[in-house]
């Protein structure tokens, strides 16, 4: 019985005990039965409700039916379409679905078994055949009472007489029992009052905010003996205020915005938590002379909106010390948020200054503290400041580079429908599909469940089979271009004739900087028409932009923490890695290697870093997979280190949880202990790429920060405006652009010292293009 199962993954073992917590903790009863099954005990209560109640199963198990009665539905889940489902069956709802009565169901199983289950049924009978023979005789003692009616065909009678003993056996395996060993008495089911500060609290650590909403729990679990805020609106009462936090030498508060207008201040006191609103006519004053105030420590969170806050009313802010969001941010970079009253549930603290004080504790045992004050906190004004400025942009040049667009797309329209002989919605994939697949009778490389699929990989796959494939791949590449790019953009553009980005400090895992509304960092910059783009993206009159990017960084710090001496060498004397690396796998002279292999050399090169295998590199540079094979094996053969780097990652993040950076950034891998294949090789993959990735994104980072104080410290006009990965862009006044460029290329250089030197190659020009 039930042999076939699988048991249990461990994922979900693992989580009972915390179910089990926290259902208690809501005040629901649990019910445990060793030895017995959920159904049986779920019959047991279903069979002691009196006649006068109703009684309520939900379940996902069709099994429960057979307990339906005239006071007992069962709530059916299931999932539709990938939306959840709920069907309450009563027994004319079973009756219409199986057209039997619940009790009947039992005996149905009988018959047509349940592979699921093991449960062995007569051999030969299905579903069909065991439901027109209850229907005809009622239950299975009926049907084996009339064996000899001339009814039943000889096959089945056979078939019948032959699995006699077999149909009883899967009518008791198949039976729910009513007489598990529970308590019987309504009462004990009754729920309790919750625990509604340890539901917070386990809720938090789970990171299961939406639920805390949803069950109207308290934001934030109040410490013991702590009065409810007060709020300030009196100027006295500002003053007082003001004076004790002189006093006390620090200030904790947490400010909140709505969009770019401060609406107040909390501050965490010792006796109660102080709300100071915007509305109070002081309010600025009161903020000019905290934030300005050498003597007291401030602690706070969403430093950067802060500083943009600040510069926008001229407050020089000082001695600004802990942003609790940056520091939840490298202590799990996976989490959702990092707001306050999420950090104070999660970190199970009554008070903003007690969630810092845990969270700089928590730091400083990590090793992680100087890469939150030194990198981190400092960045924050850096990127407000950069917010700030924005990027002057051509909308003229955006309007006439999207109306050339629309003729090329016209013509591509044109082009298309006259090779498939008819007009349709080319942004359709269903119709493209039909046309493809259906009319042109092209070989269609997949299905999917809502028909043929037509995505970039399929139609690249096609390409050579129909002269349709070509414009039909080069009208997508515009139509994405013109409306992600050229149609938002002009909509993004600001009064003063520039697009500020927000450049997001605590969103990525490997502790990348992202660009959104609208992301400046995805415009292409490998394709004419990406550079076209990059035309409209000037300087403001009488500057130019100062374009500085690492060379092959990630190769860099990759060859550095492996200690692979070829690498390190050919770096130290300026050899082109690609070259050489091609040279070695080839087997050729430098000499005498093809730009082709010098691509595909590339290629291994890099994918080696985000754990590439045979099958994606074939893919990746049209090769077979034997031939992809064989580049990597001779990649690990000149490369020895590398391998054994790859294996040391792996190794030593199975042993902590997490994956490193050189400089104490931090990623949880809990993917490596998964029982799913795909997941432990993800989580392998991470250990390799994350430590070299993160090390890269730590180093930019270190550059912004020296680059932005650097310029400041020099009295310089110049300002950074722009981050893309492993570029920095400075829009500089033209007489102070060869200085920029110095200070560019001598900070970023030296912003890590490795066993291999960082190169940095620095352009200027009139626009974005020109400058790189």
């Amino acid at each position: 019985y039930k042999a076939q199962r699988k048991g249990m993954p461990p994922e979900l073992a693992s989580q009972l005990p915390v179910l089990k917590e926290l259902l208690t903790a809501l005040g629901l009863a649990l019910v445990e039965a060793p030895g017995w099954e959920a159904d049986d005990i779920l019959g047991t209560l279903a069979a002691v409700v009196g006649d006068d109640d109703c009684c309520v199963l939900a379940t996902g198990d069709r099994d429960a039916l057979q307990l339906v009665t005239d006071r007992t539905q069962v709530w059916l889940s299931a999932t539709k379409a990938g939306r959840p489902e709920t069907k309450k069956c009563t027994p004319a709802a079973v009756r219409e679905i199986y057209g039997l009565a619940p009790a009947q169901l039992i005996d149905l199983k009988a018959l047509m078994g349940d592979s699921s289950d093991n449960i062995p049924g007569v051999a030969g009978v299905g579903e069909k055949t065991a439901q027109a023979l209850l229907a005809q005789f009622g239950t299975l003692d009926g049907v084996y009472a009339n064996l000899e009616n001339p009814e039943i065909k000889a096959g089945i009678r056979q078939k019948l007489a032959a699995d006699k003993d077999m149909a009883y056996l899967s009518r008791t395996l198949g039976t729910i029992k009513t007489n598990a060993p529970v308590p019987l008495s309504l009462a004990h089911y009754i729920p309790k009052a919750p625990d509604a500060a340890k539901v917070t609290r386990m809720l938090a650590e789970l990171e299961m905010f939406k639920m805390i909403e949803r069950l109207h729990l308290p934001a934030v679990a109040p410490a013991p003996d702590r009065p409810a805020a007060r709020k300030s609106t009196d100027t006295h009462d500002l003053d007082a205020l003001l004076a004790q936090l002189r006093a006390a030498g620090a200030a904790c508060f947490v400010p909140r915005f709505a969009e770019d207008l401060l609406e107040q201040l909390t501050f965490a006191m010792p006796e109660a938590d102080v709300i100071v609103p915007s509305g109070n006519p002081a309010f600025l004053g009161f903020c000019k002379q905290l934030l300005e105030d050498p003597s007291i420590k401030k602690y706070t969170t969403d430093t950067k909106q802060l500083w943009r806050w600040c510069m926008r009313n001229h407050v020089h802010t000082k001695n600004l010390l802990f942003d609790a969001a940056l520091a939840g941010y490298l202590l799990c970079p996976g989490a959702s948020g990092y707001d306050a009253p999420r950090l104070l549930q999660e970190y199970a603290c009554g008070d903003f200054a007690h969630l810092c004080a845990q969270l700089e504790k928590q730091l400083r045992q990590n090793g992680q503290f100087a890469l939150f004050a030194d990198v981190e906190l400092p960045l924050a004004k850096v990127l407000a400041q950069m917010e700030l400025s924005g990027f002057a942009v051509d909308a003229a040049q955006i309007a006439r580079f999207g109306a050339a667009l629309d003729d090329r797309l016209q013509g591509l329209t044109k082009e298309i429908t006259t090779l498939a002989g008819q007009s349709f919605n080319l942004n359709s994939p269903k119709q493209l599909g039909e046309v493809l697949f259906g009319k042109l009778g092209l070989r269609p490389p997949k299905k999917t469940k809502t028909g043929y699929s037509t995505n970039a990989e399929t139609l690249e796959a096609l390409r050579d089979d129909h002269p349709i494939i070509a414009p039909i791949l080069e009208y997508r590449t515009l139509i994405k271009l013109k409306s992600t790019y050229c149609d938002s953009l002009i909509k993004q553009i600001e009064p003063d004739g520039r697009i500020h980005s927000r450049l997001n400090q605590t969103e990525t895992r490997t502790g990348r900087i992202s660009s959104s509304e609208p992301n400046l960092q995805n415009i292409p910059i490998r394709t004419p028409l990406g550079r076209q783009l990059r035309d409209c993206f000037v300087a403001a009159p009488g500057c130019l932009l100062v374009d500085a990017d690492y060379s092959q960084i990630e190769l860099r710090v990759m060859a550095a923490m492996a200690r692979e001496e070829t690498m390190l060498r050919a770096f130290r004397d300026g050899v082109d890695i690609h070259t050489l690396t091609a040279s070695q796998v080839f087997d050729l002279p430098p000499q005498l290697v093809l730009p082709e292999m010098r691509n595909r050399a590339k290629a291994v090169n890099f994918g080696i870093i985000y754990g590439i295998g045979a099958f994606s590199l074939a893919k990746d540079i049209g090769v077979s997979f034997r031939e992809a094979e064989t580049y990597i094996n001779a990649y690990f053969a000149h490369y020895p280190q590398i391998r054994a780097f790859r294996a040391e990652r792996i190794a030593q993040a199975k042993a902590n949880g997490y994956a490193e950076t050189l400089f104490g950034r931090r990623r949880a891998l809990t993917e490596l202990t998964s029982s799913q294949r795909s997941l432990r090789e993800f989580g392998e993959r991470a250990a390799v790429n994350m430590p070299v990735q993160g090390t890269a994104a730590d180093i930019i980072k270190i550059a912004m920060v020296r680059v932005a104080q650097r310029l400041e410290r020099e009295g310089l006009q110049a300002r950074l405006i722009l981050q893309v990965h492993d570029e920095l862009l400075v829009e500089s006044p033209t007489a102070e652009a060869p200085a920029v460029k110095a200070i560019l290329r001598e900070e970023m250089e030296q912003a890590a010292t490795l066993a291999v030197p960082l190169l940095v190659e620095v352009g200027a020009g009139l626009n974005w293009n020109t400058a790189h």
